[in-house]
């Protein structure tokens, strides 16, 4: 894992905004790079990406999953010591229907800070607002 403030040779995809010359990129590895996102839910929010144009997270080689996990436990390191959150959130969407936007691999990492909501039990299950909080299940225990 190297840190980087120079450009990293990604795809030459012009039309997709994670291909072009990247020049804010926190750290990178052999298949994957970091830079933190332009549009933060909270301080730290950053985003993994793939060096390589794909679209779907599904359609990755298993060497760029590795690299990308890989990247997630790299950014911990440096978020957790900048930052300090209280937890995190680290989520993939795949296809518009779950919410993605640009069609190149990339993963959320939110930093989450004690009192950023009223209630956050639930966390990704956020994702359809209606299913985010549930009822505790009745136990099963008899005794």
């Amino acid at each position: 894992m190297q840190s980087s403030n120079q450009h990293t040779e990604v795809s030459k995809n012009m039309d997709c905004r994670l291909c072009r010359k990247i020049t804010d990129m926190v750290i990178e590895n052999d298949l994957t790079y970091a830079l933190y996102d332009t549009f933060p839910v909270s301080p730290g929010h950053c985003l993994i990406v793939s060096k390589r144009h794909v679209a779907e997270y599904f359609d990755a080689t298993a060497e760029e999953k590795k690299a990308i996990w890989d990247m997630v436990d790299a950014m911990k390191v440096i978020i957790d010591k900048d930052y300090q959150p209280d937890g995190y959130n680290i989520g993939v969407n795949v296809g518009k229907s779950a919410g993605q936007s640009i069609p190149h691999i990339h993963i959320h990492m939110i930093p989450r800070y004690a009192g950023d909501m009223d209630d956050p039990r639930g966390g990704v299950r956020g994702v359809i607002p209606a299913k985010q909080k549930y009822a505790k299940q009745p136990s099963l225990d008899k005794s």
